[in-house]
């Protein structure tokens, strides 16, 4: 799959999200969510203020303040700067996400009033009683029951059925749903629902119910900074009744460097920015992601809920085969078929026409012919050509009913053949020529191209795949087969999603859900990972956290392999980090008690010169080694597919060894720099 780049460009709207973002990292809501960055932050402010002013505690060297100082405002500067450049990040994908909803203006309605004048009103005004107008190719502006007229209805963006549906007053199928689409024909419509109770405010009540869950890596990463800070810490201030009893005086400012220098911070410092390099690298496949953390997020998925209509299938019925019955040559049935559908332009005609070029019919549009289109009413369409012949394809009952009126006789092998497509799924669409019935044109929701392929991959890194579809289970198997996916849910109501996804959550999985109708919001917004495609509806964009510009629900897959890379860059990171700040410790604790407690002096291995060369020495380093990591951090670990052993021992092996060498060989190199001026000096 080619790579295709977004044009960035910070916008008035992005830039106010980007603000509105850095300001919530702040607030002590956030920080208290967000514990790693609480205790970064707050460490850094209370290092500022006992640096800025020390005679709270007691004197301390003017060199040791001011070097804290800098520290200070370099790595909190750091870690404000990286807040704000992931809520661009994020303010981008907000920002576009917006605009996209925009494109979809209210739905407007055609309200009849009592005397017979229309007048037309935004969806939103709709009463209870009002009786609305809505013709081919307008969405029904909200929940009601038809009053009058037959039509064809697109339900697929609600239930997830892509045939379209037949809607009529009076019986079972008079209930139509705001949000739908006539496709044929008229009707008018009774509304049923007042404001704040129709399909769609439901969806969102399911929505507003549903929470995202945080995933084991992020849980366990936020635990092992938040311990490490705290026994750090404790480590510091225990130092000072230690010192006391060795008769070491260390001034606060020095305690103050240690805690700088000692805490994790610098992988607090470099997780924005391992977000802002995911979010980044997800534009590049045309996907917007709302955070950093919903791109990691992909890098831990187990189970990837599908949506059928519009992710897996195209959506539309298509034409895939031409069966004749018996006595009938095919090429009779094709061409007929082609005949029918030469001014057809719906997807079931289009695609007709295409099989049968594809086919070899090279029949021509008769100049003179008289085109008729599908209506609810007739249930079928065709052409009456120059020479008197008559061709009509449609329903089974209508061309059959149209076929015996004009003295025909149904073939034995007709029922049998009708049947036989259906139980496959898709939709029979009889061919009669004058009185004589040709055969059937097979229409069925087909499958995206790649997708066996796709998924295949996707079990290959070991991630589940399962479809939710609002068919038949006849017609989920067969699709379900087709696509090659593990696994399929028919007749799948949104609660049902919903329940499938915690199901697993329970379990202990990260799941990741792909959907572009209404009816998959409420499950996009449960979801670890929600992936919304762009044709689909606004309520779905707004419930997920990402949204495939290009609509195709293997995009995941990239998601995945570019989440994992984050992962392993985390743990890289955070490797280094960790073993850091231990070298680091064990550099400096020695140096500064060594004159007290000559015996440590073996545990200076590095041969610091004296403990305020030490301090110092590692001040420097901690405010050079931030800056030094974000490259990395923004490029990224590479990913190589392996198991969690390997990929184990290869961090601790790169980044665990280089992350206790790197300070020692730093801070030696500082202090050889920085001696020879702190003896001039007299320090």
């Amino acid at each position: 799959m080619s790579k295709k780049t977004n044009k960035k460009l910070i916008t008035p709207d992005i830039l106010q999200q980007a603000l509105i973002g850095s300001l919530k990292k702040l607030s002590p809501r956030y920080m208290i969510k967000n514990p790693v960055m609480f205790v970064v932050e707050i460490g850094f402010f209370v290092t500022l203020l006992l640096t800025i002013f020390p005679g709270m505690f007691g004197n301390a060297e003017g060199n040791i303040r001011v070097y804290n100082l800098i520290v200070s405002v370099i790595l909190f500067v750091t870690v404000l700067l990286a807040n704000f450049a992931e809520s661009v990040a994020e303010g981008r994908g907000k920002a576009q996400a917006a605009s996209l909803k925009k494109t979809q203006k209210d739905t407007q309605a055609h309200v009849i009033e009592k005397n017979g004048t229309v007048r037309e009103v935004a969806s939103s005004e709709l009463k209870k009683g009002d009786i609305v107008y809505v013709k081919a190719g307008e969405v029904i502006p909200g929940d009601g029951e038809v009053i009058e007229g037959i039509a064809s209805v697109d339900e697929s963006a609600i239930t997830g059925e892509s045939a379209p549906v037949v809607r009529e007053s009076g019986g079972d199928f008079c209930s139509v749903t705001g949000g739908t689409t006539v496709v044929s024909d008229w009707l008018k419509i009774e509304i049923t629902s007042d404001p704040g109770n129709s399909f769609l405010d439901r969806m969102i009540a399911l929505v507003e119910g549903a929470s995202r869950k945080k995933t084991p890596n992020e849980i366990a990463l936020s635990t092992l900074l938040v311990s490490l800070t705290i026994i750090f810490l404790i480590v510091i201030v225990t130092l000072y009744p230690i010192s006391l009893y060795t008769g070491v005086e260390i001034p606060t400012s020095t305690l103050i460097a240690l805690m700088v220098c000692l805490i994790p911070t610098t992988i607090g410092g470099l997780l924005s920015a391992i977000g802002i390099a995911g979010m980044d690298r997800v534009t590049r496949f045309n996907v917007i992601a709302m955070s950093g953390k919903a791109v990691e997020a992909c890098g831990d998925v187990d189970t990837m809920i599908l949506d059928k209509t519009g992710t897996i299938t195209f959506g539309n019925r298509l034409a895939a085969d031409f069966i004749p019955v018996k006595g009938v040559e095919k090429k009779e049935l094709v061409c007929c078929a082609a005949l029918t559908s030469m001014q057809d332009g719906t997807p079931e005609g289009k695609s007709t026409l295409d099989l049968a070029r594809q086919l070899g019919d090279k029949s021509k549009e008769d100049s003179k012919a008289v085109f008729y289109e599908f209506t609810a009413q007739t249930r079928m369409s065709g052409v009456d050509l120059s020479d008197g012949t008559k061709i009509r394809k449609g329903a089974f009952d209508a061309i059959k009913q149209y076929a015996t009126e004009n003295g025909g006789k149904v073939p034995e092998d007709l029922q049998e053949m009708v049947e036989k497509v259906s139980a496959l799924g898709g939709t029979p669409l009889v061919v009669c020529k004058n009185n004589r019935i040709l055969g059937v044109i097979y229409l069925k929701d087909t499958v995206k191209p790649g997708m066996r392929e796709r998924f295949d991959r996707l079990r290959e890194i070991g991630i589940k795949t399962i479809m939710c579809t609002g068919d038949n289970p006849l017609t989920a198997a067969t699709i379900a087969e087709e696509a090659g996916v593990d696994g399929f849910i028919a007749e799948c109501k949104p609660e049902d999603k919903i329940a499938v996804i915690k199901k697993e959550q329970v379990e202990g999985k990260i799941v990741a859900m792909t959907g572009d109708g209404t009816n998959d919001a409420p499950a996009l917004a449960q979801a670890n990972v929600g992936l919304a495609m762009n044709s689909g509806t606004t309520a779905a964009k707004e419930a997920a956290n990402m949204v495939d510009l290009d609509s195709d629900p293997t995009k995941i897959l990239e998601v995945v392999e570019i989440g994992k890379q984050l992962l392993i860059t985390r743990g890289s990171l955070t490797t280094f980090s960790i073993a850091n700040d231990i070298a680091k410790y064990f550099a400096i604790i020695p140096a500064m008690f060594m004159v007290a407690v000559p015996q440590l002096g073996v545990l200076n291995i590095m041969g610091l010169t004296t403990p305020y060369s030490a301090i110092l020495s590692a001040l420097i380093f901690n405010a050079i080694i931030i800056p030094c990591l974000i490259p990395l951090a923004m490029k990224g670990v590479k990913y190589r597919p392996m198991s969690s052993g390997k990929m184990l021992a290869r961090n601790m092996l790169i980044y665990g060894v280089g992350g206790v060498i790197t300070p020692f060989i730093g801070i030696k190199i500082i202090d050889i720099l920085i001696a020879p001026v702190l003896a001039m000096i007299g320090l």
